[in-house]
């Protein structure tokens, strides 16, 4: 046998023998491989009300999926689904080629991720990519892509707006940031979740989200006081909601939660905790910016009174109860629509 064909049938054998070898040969095949059940397995590091439903879509696409969640009966769901539960980040990233994350806050961001001993990029390998999903804070989306870039990782920022309906319908809004070539390597994982919108470097994706940020809380103010005045001009809400919805007044926070807030209905989409979180953090990089946005301003202090009467674990649509208290009038008995 030829020397040359020895040599090739060697080096075939000492890559098979070697899962990490192998990984990196599979990785680098990867790299401009479409992504598919096939050839990619997915971490998830979250699943609450928004990572439970997003994580569904991938099982049902016949992704191999482990998950990771502080509270494990949150999990028990999805490995009822046919996902892996890991016991850390750590481990999920071991098993993972792609790692999403959807937590709470920077701080948990940087637990799940960046822990020198439990995090997931202490566990991934070589070419892997971590997503991180969470609103958080632009310079911490750079921090870990330095950090990934370290270890030839990759790492993409890419928050998302929606709430639990559009994680539930698979059509989040997601804002990505980082290198463009990644981002169109996950399109097939995106699509499953709602439809990418690509931003920037790394850090635009989250500096997006908090604009969309600013955009919403003002909406919502306006949608809430909007509710009130037509209550106390004895308006049937109800009718008034659907007559605007068609209008230059309609909005997706009308939509989304208009006859939620008349039904009483506060259950979160979208936790008061995370937007308070959210708001200050865009205040903050707007204190960095030299920026004055006072309607921004207003909101934060409105859902931060929500906090301070124990609605934190509310949803956004409780900001009705912060103008039902100052007005000292209440939407309770409002007729809802059938709409």
């Amino acid at each position: 046998m030829p020397l040359s064909l020895l040599l090739l049938r060697s080096l075939a054998t000492t890559i098979l023998s070697d899962p990490c070898l192998t990984f990196i040969t599979r990785s680098m095949a990867n790299a401009t491989e479409l992504i598919s059940p096939s050839n990619t397995r997915v971490g998830w590091i979250g699943t609450g009300v928004m990572g439970r439903s997003m994580c569904s879509h991938l099982i049902k696409a016949g992704y191999t999926l482990t998950v990771f969640n502080r509270t494990l009966s949150k999990a028990q769901p999805l490995v009822d689904m046919g996902a892996h539960l890991a016991q850390s980040p750590h481990h999920l990233a071991s098993q993972s080629d792609v790692v999403f994350s959807i937590v709470g806050y920077p701080s948990d961001v940087r637990s799940v991720l960046l822990d020198p001993t439990t995090g997931a990029l202490s566990g991934l390998r070589h070419g892997g990519i971590l997503v991180d999903m969470t609103t958080s804070e632009p310079s911490l989306a750079a921090e870990i892509s330095a950090a990934a870039s370290s270890k030839e990782c990759f790492s993409v920022d890419a928050p998302v707006s929606g709430g639990d309906l559009g994680a539930k319908n698979g059509r989040l809004a997601i804002f990505a940031g980082g290198d463009e070539s990644v981002v169109k390597r996950l399109s097939p994982l995106f699509a499953l979740l709602g439809k990418v919108n690509y931003m920037g470097a790394t850090g635009k994706g989250q500096f997006a989200k908090l604009a969309n940020q600013i955009t919403i809380a003002s909406t919502m103010v306006g949608l809430v006081e909007g509710m009130v005045y037509a209550h106390k001009a004895g308006l049937d809400v109800g009718l008034f909601l659907e007559a605007i919805s068609s209008g230059a007044a309609g909005s997706k926070s009308l939509d989304l939660y208009g006859n939620r807030i008349l039904k009483r209905d506060f259950e979160p989409g979208f936790y008061v905790n995370h937007f308070v979180k959210d708001l200050g953090i865009c205040l903050k990089e707007c204190q960095n910016m030299g920026l004055a946005l006072p309607g921004l301003a207003l909101a934060q202090q409105l859902y931060l009174s929500l906090k301070a009467h124990g609605e934190g674990n509310l949803g956004t649509q409780a900001l009705i109860l912060a103008l039902e208290r100052l007005n000292n009038v209440s939407l309770q008995s409002t007729t809802v629509t059938s709409s």
